[in-house]
């Protein structure tokens, strides 16, 4: 992997990242190719849902505590995330705010 240089404007620097894993699977089962394809699949969900889901809604603030409730809010906040990927929006945040400003945008989406 390569970032940018910190003293060196222009330049990159390469870097190495160690990633520890912990599984039952062998080495037979799960050689280092794939257990990299299981991390990079994991961390696509990640990005995908969860962190949308922590910023764009705030999640980790939520005063919905109790019951079915938090499971309920996370339904319904992953339904806005797809309904808005399946209409091709790629910043969620945007889309979010695009379709707040007129009361019957959302309503066109389901």
């Amino acid at each position: 992997m390569t970032r940018p240089h910190p003293k060196k404007p222009g330049k990159n620097k390469k870097t190495i990242e160690i990633v520890y894993v912990i599984t039952s699977a062998d080495h037979h089962a799960a050689p280092p190719d794939v257990l990299a394809g299981w991390l990079q699949n994991h961390w696509r969900v990640e990005n995908q849902a969860h962190w949308v889901r922590g910023v764009d809604f705030d999640e980790d603030r939520s005063r919905v505590r109790t019951g079915g409730g938090p499971q309920t809010m996370a339904s319904l906040r992953n339904t806005a995330i797809s309904l808005l990927r399946l209409i091709g929006t790629t910043n969620i945040a945007a889309g979010l705010r695009h379709h707040a400003n007129d009361q019957q945008r959302p309503l066109n989406l389901a």
